[in-house]
C-alpha cells in the first residue's frame, strides 16, 4: 500500500472511533471514504442504516451488507463522515472531484455533526490549486461559465460526465479563494450554479489527517 493509501486508510479507522450509539448515519463519496464503508462492516450491529451521498457509495454500502437509508426518512443524521480533494487546518474545503458535491453539502447541512477524513497530500495552506467543481444545470453551462470568467475563473467542462442529479460539472481554476466564504456566497447567487464544492459556511466539526503516525 502506498503512502498515500495508507494515510487514507489511517483517517477512516481513526473516524470510526468517532461514530458513538447512533443508529442512523451519513456517508459521502471518493477513495476515502470508501475506506470508512468498509471500516463500518465491522460494527453492523450496531447501525440500522447509512445514507449516502453517491449512487457509488450506495452501491459499496450494500456490497458490505449495511443497509442503505433514504435521507429524507432518516431525518437529522447525528453524524456525516465526507473526504475532501483540498483542506485547510481552518477546515475550509474543495470537495466534489466525483461529481457528488451537491448531495455531499445536503448531507453535511442535514447532520449535527460533519467529520472530514483525509491524507496528508490534501492539507493546503490556501485552497486553489485543485480545481473549484460547480454543478450547474445543463441549458446554463455556457452563461455560468461566462459568469466564472467574469469573476476571474478560467472553466473546463466535464465532458462526457454527468451527476447523480443529471447535471454537468465546471471545473474552475483562478479564482481567488484566500478568503473562500465571500467566494461560496457569490457563487451561490449566480443562476444556473446548482451547487459549488466550497463548504466554508458549513465546515466540519473536525478534520482527521492521516499521516504516517
Amino acid at each position: 500500500m502506498s503512502r498515500r493509501e495508507d494515510g487514507k486508510r489511517r483517517a477512516a479507522e481513526a473516524a470510526l472511533a468517532h461514530v458513538g450509539d447512533e443508529s442512523v448515519i451519513g456517508v459521502g463519496s471518493g477513495s476515502t471514504v470508501d475506506y470508512f464503508i468498509d471500516c463500518l462492516t465491522t460494527i453492523k450491529p450496531r447501525l440500522d442504516g447509512v445514507a449516502a451521498a453517491s449512487r457509488v457509495s450506495e452501491e459499496r454500502l450494500r456490497r458490505n451488507g449495511i443497509p442503505v437509508v433514504d435521507l429524507n426518512s432518516a431525518g437529522p443524521l447525528p453524524l456525516y463522515v465526507d473526504g475532501a480533494d483540498e483542506a485547510t487546518r481552518n477546515r475550509h474545503l474543495v470537495k466534489g472531484g466525483g461529481g457528488a458535491l451537491t448531495r455531499e453539502k445536503v448531507m453535511a447541512a442535514a447532520s449535527r455533526r460533519f467529520l472530514c477524513i483525509v491524507d496528508e497530500s490534501k492539507l493546503v495552506d490556501v485552497l486553489g490549486a485543485f480545481p473549484l467543481p460547480v454543478e450547474v444545470i445543463p441549458m446554463a453551462r455556457s452563461f455560468v461559465a461566462r459568469s466564472l470568467t467574469a469573476l476571474g475563473g478560467r472553466c473546463e467542462w466535464r465532458e462526457n460526465f454527468v451527476t447523480d442529479n443529471g447535471n454537468h460539472v465546471l471545473d474552475v481554476r483562478g479564482l481567488d479563494l484566500l478568503d473562500p466564504a465571500p467566494v461560496e456566497d457569490r457563487l451561490n447567487q449566480i443562476p444556473g450554479i446548482v451547487c459549488n464544492g466550497l463548504f466554508v459556511r458549513r465546515l466540519p466539526e473536525l478534520l482527521l489527517v492521516g499521516t504516517d503516525s
